[in-house]
């Protein structure tokens, strides 16, 4: 029986008291028939594909959408979205957000694909699967696909090894298979964060179809088959091939069984990819047709520069990504000569545009004054905000530093508002103190070696807004007696050079996730990751645990790592949320990295037909998963 989801603080107490049985996503509903997709008929007449009702698991998820002030839909229909390049194909999955746990619009965990779970001691999680679901092929989703992916794959080193999200102190869990449709999952001490990685748009990979992957695997695939394999899908060994073929993350293997909504039916390469409804997707709506409601899904590749323009005359029925704020008079306008509906929708990012410098840079003199806070604080004590949110953002934006919004029960004004007033006068005398020169004939300050005191800021290039932004801090920056240019380099260039200390500092969004809950793990607030660009040498050292890169030397980026430790073995709300607070003070204090604006403003533009798209959201990576968590299975087409 379904039951109302609990809230994060009901949850948390439970998890408190050492036990707790995860809800369920909606309320109970009788289901008296289901009813699939006139799409499937013709192969369900053919003798190809069972009834709906032998299609679905015994207990589907059932989206209750009146309860969630959604409209009852209908099946059919094709919606185009238009793609950048190829790569793009990854936001299927992520928009599709079929997870085992996810998030709901509370940012509550629900069950998805899991018809349950239970967590003991906040260490030991004993997962149950839905009796009756099946891949997309139609072959039985059950604990053997949790095994296969442990013992085969993760637990050997050449097929990728354990990843550190599943390590605590150095120790993965134990893992066991109660029964064909329940497994567990123990660890040695609390680990809070499974669940949401769980959840996350690219979820902790914890299961693989073990039917399909068993034909690339040496202990299942006599070694002559696997070299033939090897030959025609143009990789190096077994292993790569295995990798290839199980990729999910970009959907490139049509042949690969699926759980998501929608199934590729692409090879690459292709100027066109198709998705086709998955036959055996685990949900149904309050009436009992199964979901997705839309047929096919059809991604047209495109010039990242033409999508705006095309969008605006229609080529186009969901676009989430592609349409830049600046767009939005263009596509706004467009209402008026084509059957679309423009939104605006709120980013995520804890900065639309963000400064990072590189507090582990290999230029020693930077290196050195990236480390004087009074540097970091008088840099952004220096910005006009203001100017930023009127010139770019129509005002529309929120002043902020790089942190939460007001949509996270954690935001507070005062780590908003931190060094962030426009004050040229406090920024020089901060630089005074901190040993630059004072501003010669030309303007600039000197550095302690004599040069002037310029900064390479480098960017990806992939958003005309930050080449914006970075035209009038430039202009700011000026006033105090720094200079700034700009590189504008590929992405993987860009990442490269930064994460190698090679970058003075880096131009990217803000946090990615600006509107966390004390429950969601913390580690963008530490130096946990080589991708930060502010601290990537410290980060690795982290993430390699202590192999690569150097361990922080500052103070307070210790103190964050601590920090992070003691979340990781945190039972109690409370606990979480005062570490939280501690984390998010320190950088409101140490001004690590540099905020604009945040809250910025994104237009989703949609056919005028498409229905159950909200007028408004929350749009980003995490926690969303871009699209995800307003379940576009449930969006429909109103063709009338």
């Amino acid at each position: 029986m379904s039951r109302t989801p609990l809230t994060r603080r009901d949850t948390l107490a439970l998890l408190g008291a050492g036990f707790i049985a995860a809800p369920h996503a909606a309320r109970a509903l009788t289901i008296p028939t289901y009813i699939g997709p006139t799409y499937l008929e013709p192969r369900e007449l053919a003798g190809e594909l069972p009834a709906v009702a032998e299609r679905l698991p015994l207990e589907p998820r059932v989206m209750d959408l009146p309860a969630l002030g959604r409209n009852a839909g209908r099946h059919g229909g094709t919606i185009r979205m238009l793609i950048g390049g190829q790569r793009d194909i990854r936001y299927m999955p992520i928009n599709g957000y079929s997870r085992l746990v996810g998030f709901d619009l509370g940012l509550n965990l629900v069950a998805d694909i899991l018809k349950s779970w239970e967590v003991q001691e906040g260490r030991i999680f004993t997962l149950r699967l839905r009796r009756g679901h099946r891949w997309s092929d139609g072959h039985p989703f059950t604990a053997e696909d949790f095994r296969y992916c442990w013992q085969d794959v993760t637990l050997r080193d050449d097929l990728g090894g354990m990843p550190p999200e599943m390590q605590l102190d150095g120790q993965g869990p134990e893992f066991e298979m109660l029964d064909e449709l329940t497994l567990r999952y123990s660890w040695h001490a609390p680990l809070p964060d499974f669940l949401p990685g769980l959840a996350a748009p690219s979820p902790l990979r914890i299961f693989m179809p073990a039917h399909y992957m068993k034909g690339f695997h040496a202990d299942y695939t006599p070694a002559d088959t696997l070299a033939r394999l090897v030959v025609e899908q143009r990789v190096d060994d077994w292993q790569g091939l295995h990798q290839k073929m199980s990729r999910v993350t970009r959907p490139e293997n049509p042949d690969l069984p699926t759980l998501e909504p929608w199934r590729p039916r692409t090879l690459p390469p292709a100027q066109q990819f198709v998705f086709e409804r998955n036959a055996f997707f685990h949900r149904v709506d309050q009436d009992g047709l199964q979901l997705p409601y839309i047929d096919r899904v059809v991604m047209n590749v495109s010039s990242y520069d033409l999508i705006p323009a095309k969008v605006a005359t229609g080529e186009s029925d969901l676009q989430p990504a592609g349409v830049e704020f600046s767009d939005y008079t263009l596509v706004k306008e467009a209402e008026h000569r084509f059957p679309i509906r423009v939104h605006l929708w709120t980013r995520t990012q804890g900065a639309r545009v963000a400064l990072y410098p590189n507090l582990t840079c290999a230029d020693p003199v930077w290196r050195a004054l990236y480390r004087d806070v009074r540097v970091r604080r008088a840099l952004s004590l220096a910005i006009d905000r203001t100017e930023i949110n009127k010139a770019l953002f129509f005002g529309l934006a929120r002043e902020s530093a790089n942190t939460i919004m007001p949509e996270s029960v954690l935001f507070r004004q005062e780590y908003a508002r931190a060094w962030t007033q426009f004050d040229p006068e406090q920024a020089n005398a901060l630089l005074d103190q901190a040993g630059l020169s004072a501003p010669r004939r030309d303007g600039f300050r000197r550095l302690p070696d004599g040069q002037v005191a310029g900064i390479l800021a480098e960017t990806a290039g992939e958003s005309t807004v930050e080449t914006d932004v970075l035209e009038l801090v430039a202009d700011h920056f000026r006033r105090v007696g720094i200079a700034l240019w700009v590189r504008v380099s590929q992405r993987d260039l860009f990442r490269s050079r930064t994460m190698a200390g090679l970058t003075s500092m880096a131009v990217w969004m803000g946090l990615d996730n600006a509107v966390p809950t004390p429950e969601m793990p913390p580690y963008e607030l530490a130096p946990t990751n080589e991708d930060q660009y502010h601290w990537s040498q410290w980060g690795v050292y982290y993430a390699s645990k202590g192999k690569q890169g150097k361990a922080p030397e500052l103070p307070e980026a210790r103190e964050l790592v601590d920090l992070v430790g003691r979340w990781r073995l945190s039972q109690s709300h409370d606990e979480k949320l005062s570490i939280w607070h501690r984390m998010l003070a320190i950088h409101a204090d140490q001004v690590f990295t540099i905020g604009t604006v945040n809250g910025a403003k994104q237009p989703v533009v949609r056919a005028a037909k498409l229905q159950n798209l909200p007028e408004t959201g929350l749009i980003g990576y995490q926690p969303t998963s871009v699209l995800g968590i307003y379940m576009p299975d449930t969006f429909w087409l109103d063709e009338g």
